[in-house]
């Protein structure tokens, strides 16, 4: 399971919104479930993952967060040599719903259909 101590140490201060979104970025696209929300390409790359908060709820015991990803995907070929087609890389973005829990910081991560 996904820990998320930094942040959940972080809240309530000024770094609560930076720390998460480090905290989500390195987490890569395998922990975010990013292949999940894939509406363009095939296969979601793991680089350039940039975060942005949409929503923070306090709850009994854990924190809701609602998230949007920007990640990149590919849309993979047969990667012949006499392949034509060139791998670009799309653009795509999902949103995450992360419930991280007050007392320990492990964090459910599903993606919002």
């Amino acid at each position: 399971m996904t820990n998320l101590t930094r942040s959940l140490q972080a809240f309530g201060t000024p770094d609560f919104e930076t720390t998460l979104k480090q905290e989500l970025a390195g987490l890569g696209p395998d922990a975010l479930r990013l292949q999940q929300g894939l509406m363009v390409g095939s296969v979601s790359l793991g680089r350039d993952i940039e975060v942005m908060l949409l929503r923070v709820r306090e709850e009994p015991g854990r924190l809701a967060v609602r998230a949007g990803i920007f990640f990149t995907s590919v849309l993979g070929g047969c990667a012949c040599a006499d392949d034509p087609t060139p791998e670009e890389e799309s653009n795509e973005y999902c949103e995450l719903e992360l419930e991280i829990d007050r007392s320990t910081g492990e964090t459910r991560i599903a993606i919002v259909q």
